[in-house]
C-alpha cells in the first residue's frame, strides 16, 4: 500500500479516489495536486513509483495544505473558541445539537442520539406492580 503523510491508501482505486482517504482532500482538490504533480489521476495506486509519490508529497506542501492531524486540531480549537466566547453555535456544541439551523424536533437522531424511552409507559407500568390500597 502506497503510504502519503503517514495514511495508508487503497492500492487498488484510481490515484485521484484514493488521494480522498486523506482527512482534508476531497476530489477537487485531489485532481489540482495530481495535476501539479504530473501524476495521471486515472492511475492505479499500486502502480504510483516512489518518485511519484515523493511529487504528491511534495505538491501537498507547496500548496500549503493543512491536512489529517493538523487539520482535526484546527477544527477542535474553533469549536472550543465558539464554546468559549459563549456563541450561539458554540452552545449548540455544548449541548449536542445541530450547529447550522436544522430542524430539530423530528430528526438530527444522529447528533441527538437514540431516542429516549417514552415516561408515559414506564408511569403506567409501575402503576400496575404497586398495589393501591382501598379508601374508607
Amino acid at each position: 500500500m502506497p503510504r502519503i503523510l503517514g495514511v495508508d491508501i487503497p492500492k487498488e482505486k484510481k490515484v485521484f479516489i484514493a488521494l480522498t482517504y486523506l482527512y482534508g482532500i476531497g476530489r477537487a482538490l485531489s485532481n489540482l495536486v495530481l495535476k501539479e504533480a504530473n501524476v495521471s489521476p486515472d492511475k492505479r495506486a499500486k502502480d504510483l513509483s516512489d518518485e511519484e509519490i515523493a511529487r504528491i508529497t511534495a505538491t501537498f506542501i507547496k500548496l500549503n495544505l493543512r491536512l489529517e492531524g493538523d487539520l482535526r486540531r484546527d477544527i477542535s480549537q474553533d469549536i472550543k473558541r465558539l464554546m468559549d466566547i459563549g456563541s450561539y453555535r458554540g452552545s449548540r456544541h455544548k449541548k449536542g445539537l445541530p450547529a447550522r439551523g436544522q430542524r430539530t424536533r423530528t430528526n438530527s437522531r444522529t447528533r441527538k442520539g437514540p431516542r429516549k424511552g417514552n415516561m408515559a409507559i414506564v408511569k403506567k407500568i409501575e402503576a400496575k406492580k404497586a398495589p393501591v390500597k382501598a379508601a374508607k
